[in-house]
């Protein structure tokens, strides 16, 4: 499937559901945004403080820290929504939160989620170039854990890397197509971004669907 019939299969999946995207987006900028400003303001003794401060608190850094691995299922229910839009499951917002009440496949996508950047923290360290396409290879790997709930942390990583095989060309110009889009959002002082991050993350769905969850993968 060519990188215009994956976007253009995305806004077909879109078609009846643009509004239950942007509140999704609208919801997790508020609060990713709006819960990260308040602990900085908390921490810096008032808003005058925060104003004028040259640096945040170490306290609001490390509350920060700790906030943003516990967004990562989340994030991952954010891509599985978006994965039921493609596959016709008529998802509704409320059910990516659900995903908090499995407390293990909620462990289980964070530590994912750490080891992943770990690994290609590691590769970037050896060169940017091959950091870049480890982060491509192992792209797939919280898609997986949708169909294949009983993986664990590192077959999960290792089937991503396999399956992308000869898809990581594809998977980097189908996300690098967006880019005049994400220009024309800024110049919108980014009211574009609310409809241009649903189209993304559709697209990406869709590039799994078609290409990732049901390639066979030979064994060595």
């Amino acid at each position: 499937m060519k990188i215009r019939q994956i976007k253009s299969q995305a806004r077909q999946s879109l078609r009846g559901s643009w509004g239950k995207g942007v509140l999704l987006t609208l919801i997790y900028f508020l609060i990713s945004i709006v819960v990260t400003t308040l602990i900085e303001i908390l921490f810096s003794g008032g808003i005058h403080n925060w104003l004028y401060q040259d640096y945040s608190p170490l306290g609001s850094e490390l509350i920060n820290f700790i906030i943003y691995i516990l967004y990562i299922p989340l994030t991952v229910g954010i891509l599985w929504f978006y994965l039921g839009l493609v596959r016709a499951e008529k998802p509704e917002v409320p059910q990516v939160f659900s995903i908090y009440i499995n407390a293990n496949l909620s462990l289980k996508l964070i530590g994912t989620n750490i080891m992943i950047g770990i690994f290609t923290f590691l590769w970037t360290l050896l060169l940017v170039i091959p950091g870049i396409i480890k982060g491509l290879a192992y792209s797939q790997t919280l898609y997986l854990f949708k169909d294949n709930p009983e993986y664990g942390i590192f077959e999960a990583i290792t089937e991503s890397r396999r399956r992308m095989d000869g898809y990581k060309w594809k998977y980097f110009l189908l996300n690098l197509s967006f880019i005049g889009w994400g220009l024309l959002c800024i110049l919108s002082l980014g009211i574009g971004f609310l409809w241009l991050v649903p189209y993304i993350y559709t697209s990406n769905a869709t590039f799994y669907h078609n290409h990732i969850a049901e390639k066979e993968v030979i064994e060595l």
